[in-house]
């Protein structure tokens, strides 16, 4: 028995409102901890003096980044609550294709921020660090550091998702395999393109690492796809 458009509102309503009680919940208790959240963020730029320009700036900057680090707490949970409400109206074979296409989506983001802390941040910060370091003393704004940092691990997330969509369009047969690595001259274009894009600094030594990881992932979709055609059966 289907049910009415209204029970369906409602259990949108409750689906929502959990979601967001989850992360304001999540990014309350970061806020408890966020001195040593900072100082975590912070760790990269060994040796940098960070100031305060701005009466308030750190408690913006608190709160900035309770939210981010709140918000990627709940992100299972929030990703649960979708396919809770989206399951029960999908075929038996679109949730076998849906259900894992959200659980890699949400690994392969926590996979690029891990990437980004750990090979993307430094890289950016040692080249901008020793870039004029015998012209000028580097002495940065907390607030401008952290919005530097953030957003490039937040882009590099987004940029990972690319395997999944890339699964997404082979599963439902809107491309083969082929014909994506027939395009391996504009993914290498577009990878620098999004390398410049989506790091918010200038230096060349970050844009190489993301399009480098971009183009890896294209690659690493490809296979995937190849896969699936592979063990999926020939439709007429």
């Amino acid at each position: 028995m289907e049910m009415p458009l209204v029970d369906h509102l409602e259990e949108l309503r409750q689906r929502v409102l959990s979601s967001l009680l989850a992360v304001v919940v999540s990014a309350l208790l970061c806020l408890l901890a966020v001195k040593p959240l900072v100082r975590l963020l912070e760790a990269p730029a060994s040796g940098i003096h960070f100031l305060q320009l701005a009466p308030g700036e750190f408690l913006f900057v608190s709160l900035k980044v309770a939210g981010y680090a709140g918000l990627t707490l709940a992100l299972p949970y929030v990703l649960f609550q979708a396919l809770a409400f989206v399951l029960p109206g999908l075929t038996r074979r679109e949730g076998r294709l849906i259900a894992p296409a959200v659980a890699g989506s949400a690994i392969l983001f926590f996979v690029g921020l891990a990437f980004a802390w750990w090979a993307l941040v430094p890289a950016a910060l040692g080249f901008l660090v020793s870039y004029g370091a015998d012209v000028v003393e580097p002495l940065w704004s907390i607030e401008r550091y952290l919005d530097f940092v953030l957003l490039l691990m937040l882009a590099t997330g987004l940029a990972f998702q690319l395997p999944v969509l890339q699964l997404l369009l082979g599963v439902l047969g809107l491309v083969r395999w082929r014909t994506m690595l027939g395009a391996w001259r504009w993914v290498i274009l577009s990878s620098a393109l999004a390398g410049a894009v989506l790091t918010p600094s200038t230096d060349p030594i970050t844009m190489l690492l993301l399009a480098g990881a971009i183009t890896a992932l294209f690659l690493i979709g490809v296979g995937l796809v190849a896969l699936a055609e592979s063990v999926r059966p020939e439709t007429p």
